[in-house]
């Protein structure tokens, strides 16, 4: 047994594990907070439903938007640790800022720092969890990564209610509380030992969007696709109340979604290694296909339940293969630019769902905003067959006039 464990865990360094462990602790303290944040704006500050999505709207375009210029920054200097670090920070100290936030502008200021340190440190960790490895076994470093992140978003909600509803903290501690964890990850990210790239290296570094291979935008072309179905997890929870879940219950699959997206990141990167990224990426395109026609078409609560647990197979799928697979297509010297402007266009997709989804969700029907996500994940899935060749580092070509 101890053999098989070795061998699974295999080719993995200090650095992956005390990234995964940043992930972990970050991930804490962001959904310690989230599931109460619309709670705190509408009973506390008086907030109405239209603030909450200014809030969110501005927090998520913020982090989507730095990913690739801070991924490009990181490439230039050469220099991935001191800003995935500056990022780390600003996460940890925007929680308590919203604590004491007493009117909802408070709480936008400290949300917009919040998502401007996720954006900010993203594309760099991932370099660094890229350059953690060999080529190898990239896909168990990203899943090792995906496990702590999801992981975190499992164990930050039950935290809340722990402190929220069982020790009847009051909800602004929530967010005092939630620097701890907070700077707990900044911790882990500064045991990281990052070695630092000659000056004269640094001189000749171009983060030119012509640097990356045409394969490189093929890839992030059949992402997009996808992504333009991809809408918030929102709606998700929302149809699981529509159809008559208690709000426990729903909290409670919230976190089983977690729970399973924890569990399956790891053992997708370790399929990714051995049976080819894009292979592992397409059938988490097909777990959101069923996924969401399954959300479209049942009324009942406890299938809604499995296949929002089952929806957690796709997050932990997508989270840990996608990325490794963009960083798979570009110089070790352009990793947090690659891994960055995927991030961005994950993220302006996902915000341009969202919109739509609200607006299928208010003018045509619930059941419309699912098949409309199921209906691109059909179009991004031939997209990946037909773009993505199964084995990229077969065909894969640095000159971007291959």
């Amino acid at each position: 047994m101890a053999k098989i464990r070795d061998r699974y865990f295999a080719g993995l360094s200090r650095n992956s594990f005390l990234l995964a462990l940043s992930s972990l602790f970050s991930d804490i303290s962001t959904e310690m907070v989230y599931p109460i944040l619309p709670i705190f704006l509408t009973q506390t500050l008086k907030a109405d439903g239209a603030i909450i999505g200014l809030v969110e709207g501005i927090a998520t375009a913020t982090q989507n938007i730095v990913q690739g210029f801070s991924g490009s920054l990181s490439d230039r200097l050469q220099r991935r640790k001191p800003i995935a670090l500056a990022g780390y920070l600003l996460s940890a100290i925007s929680k308590p800022l919203i604590g004491i936030a007493t009117v909802w502008e408070g709480v936008m200021g400290g949300r917009f720092l919040d998502r401007l340190g996720a954006g900010t440190r993203s594309a760099p960790r991932d370099a660094m969890i890229a350059a953690s490895v060999d080529e190898a076994n990239r896909g168990r470093a990203f899943g090792l990564e995906g496990l702590g992140d999801n992981a975190g978003a499992f164990l930050g909600p039950l935290l809340a209610i722990l402190l929220l509803i069982v020790l009847q903290f009051d909800i602004r501690f929530i967010f005092y509380l939630a620097i701890i964890p907070g700077l707990l990850g900044f911790l882990m990210v500064l045991l990281v030992e990052e070695r630092p790239a000659a000056v004269e290296a640094i001189a000749r570094i171009d983060v030119s969007p012509r640097r990356f291979p045409y394969a490189y935008w093929k890839y992030l072309l059949a992402v997009a696709l996808f992504g333009i179905g991809n809408s918030s997890n929102a709606f998700l929870i929302l149809q699981t109340t529509e159809i008559g879940a208690s709000l426990t219950t729903t909290i409670l699959i919230y976190a089983g979604y977690n729970l399973v997206a924890a569990l399956i990141s790891y053992p997708a990167g370790f399929l990714s290694d051995r049976l080819g990224r894009r292979n592992v990426l397409l059938a988490a395109f097909g777990i959101f296909l069923a996924t969401y026609l399954g959300f479209a078409l049942s009324p009942n609560v406890a299938l809604i339940g499995a296949l929002f647990v089952l929806y957690g197979l796709y997050q932990g799928i997508f989270r840990a293969v996608g990325k490794a697979l963009a960083s798979d297509y570009v110089l070790p010297e352009l990793r947090a630019s690659g891994v960055g402007w995927y991030n961005t266009i994950v993220g302006l997709c996902g915000l341009v769902a969202s919109l739509v989804g609200g607006w299928l969700w208010d003018h045509v029907g619930h059941t419309s905003v699912f098949l409309f996500g199921a209906a691109f994940a059909a179009v991004g899935s031939v997209a990946l067959l037909i773009l993505v060749p199964a084995d990229v580092t077969a065909l894969r070509s640095f000159d971007p006039a291959s």
